[in-house]
């Protein structure tokens, strides 16, 4: 584990929000504490979902000042990349599934002052990122099925995040999980070595928003990545 802390970050999942109220709701995001907003995009091919693209990038970028981290659960992120950078994107962080030119695709996203990340889903080993860790800003090990939210924290993905952590050492990489984080499931992930958190049903529908944040920032906080 690097002795060098990476800070806690806390993004919400707009995949929870209340899609009508979207500017509304990044607002209360805000107002309660959330560090980055996280913006779950879906094509209905590498997931059986559809949710988003770049017009509502650029929609949320144009009302919020919050940092719009995408995650793209797409089949081909080499055409979409772009896009989500021109709507305003602060990170994108693709599926290494997909294969391909991946380093490159790092190399365009970090060359337009845009954070790159890679994401593994729970099938896919941790050494499958270990290659692009130079070129990366985060690697986002997802703790549930991607596709849906609302599911369940898998904990089995604790040496997952753990062997990524040890991987990272003194690289300046942030380690992202995502699924099924609350301020319980939280202190799992944390003590693996993960310091952003995604969380969505766990924020957007709690009572207060703010003390959700604040809990999972709580729990994360207790184990410096």
């Amino acid at each position: 584990m690097s002795t060098s802390p990476r800070p806690v970050v806390v993004a919400p999942s707009i995949l929870s929000a209340d899609f009508a109220r979207l500017a509304d709701e990044a607002e209360r995001m805000k107002a309660s504490g959330a560090d980055w907003l996280h913006v779950d995009v879906m094509d209905g091919h590498f997931v059986p979902n559809l949710t988003v693209g770049p017009p509502v990038v650029k929609a949320l970028r144009g009302v919020s000042e919050l940092p719009l981290d995408c995650h793209l659960m797409i089949e081909d992120p080499f055409a979409y990349a772009p896009r989500f950078v021109d709507a305003g994107a602060h990170g994108i962080t693709f599926h290494v599934e997909v294969g391909g030119d991946l380093r490159g695709l790092c190399e365009r996203i970090r060359a337009a002052g845009v954070r790159a990340g890679a994401a593994l889903k729970p099938a896919t080993p941790p050494d499958a990122v270990f290659d692009l860790l130079d070129v990366l800003d985060m690697v986002l090990v997802m703790t549930v099925e991607p596709g849906f939210g609302g599911q369940a924290y898998m904990a089995d993905m604790g040496p997952k995040i753990s062997a990524v952590r040890e991987a990272i050492g003194e690289r300046p990489v942030d380690l992202q999980v995502d699924g099924g984080l609350n301020p319980e499931t939280v202190r799992h992930a944390a003590a693996a070595g993960a310091n952003v958190i995604v969380a969505g049903s766990a924020v957007f529908r709690a009572p207060d928003a703010a003390a959700a944040i604040e809990a999972l920032r709580a729990g994360a906080s207790a184990y410096p990545a």
